[in-house]
């Protein structure tokens, strides 16, 4: 899968916020056909950074959230910076 398919948008709320802070998690809407290997795949390549981890769900509105944990050696903050979410 294409990485700009993978991953639709960023996920910006108040506990979005806090994981990005507390765990060095991002959050993200991701295509529903999208394994949690394409979403690492995707978050990899695109914003160049290591993923520890993926845990996703499907919300009652029908879209699937990523939780996207960054290795320790990168900061969720700086990429959402650079994504213009923080």
């Amino acid at each position: 899968m294409d990485p700009y398919e993978v991953i639709l948008y960023p996920l910006m709320t108040e506990s979005a916020s806090l994981m990005i802070e507390q765990e060095n998690k991002l959050v993200f809407i991701v295509n529903l056909k999208a394994a949690k290997r394409d979403v690492r795949k995707a978050v990899e390549e695109l914003y160049e950074v290591e993923v520890k981890k993926v845990n996703v769900l499907i919300t009652p509105k029908g879209e699937k959230k990523a939780f996207v944990k960054l290795h320790p050696d990168y900061k969720a903050a700086d990429v959402a910076i650079k994504l213009g979410i923080l």
